[in-house]
């Protein structure tokens, strides 16, 4: 019996309101999972990727000598970079800082991309429906951090914090959707044995 049912104190409510959202999410991914329509573009894609001759480059990019992807631990950079962007555009004085770490988030973000793009090219067709929509996030987050370079470079402050929440707003999507695969999918690197 669902004991929030009759329960109409806020926290029944939030948890409520809590369960609908936890519910469409999971629903959305479970319909992305099952949607063929981008399915001939990812084989194109999937067999592009690993026709290049990347050679020991590979495993290195996949994580294999490690025994896990590299891809999450570099995606630390950018996303550390710009979520401490984000709290240095509320402090006064700041804003240099800001657009520092705004670049160095974008130049961190190639290496990330690579070893994204190395292990995706070997996943199964549920799991490259939900990669390719997080490597598309990727790219509109990409796209509004580069938007809040220009703009803070300049002079155009508020701009630039405008299109780095933004920015941030589509790496938190982009997470949720790659740690679906990473986790709830259970996607991994294969351990090379020694």
């Amino acid at each position: 019996m669902n004991t929030h049912a009759f329960d109409p104190s806020p926290q029944a409510r939030k948890t409520s309101a809590l369960d609908t959202a936890a519910s469409w999410w999971l629903t959305s991914l479970d319909r992305l999972e099952r949607t063929t329509a981008a399915d001939p573009a990812i084989r194109v894609l999937q067999r592009t990727i690993r026709a290049l001759p990347l050679g020991r480059a590979r495993e290195l990019l996949r994580g294999r000598p490690l025994g896990h992807p590299v891809h999450p631990v570099l995606v630390q950079v950018p996303i550390g970079c710009w979520l401490s962007a984000a709290v240095l555009d509320a402090v006064p004085g700041a804003q240099r800082a800001a657009t520092t770490l705004t670049a160095v988030g974008l130049v961190g973000v190639a290496p990330a991309a690579v070893a994204g793009w190395a292990d995706w090219a070997d996943l199964p067709p549920e799991q490259a429906r939900v990669g390719l929509a997080h490597a598309a996030t990727n790219a509109v987050a990409v796209t509004c951090y580069a938007m809040s370079l220009g703009a803070r470079l300049g002079g155009r402050s508020v701009r630039g914090r405008m299109w780095s929440a933004a920015g941030l707003a589509a790496v938190a999507l982009s997470g949720a959707l790659g740690g679906h695969v990473a986790y709830r999918q259970a996607v991994g690197a294969d351990a090379v044995p020694l």
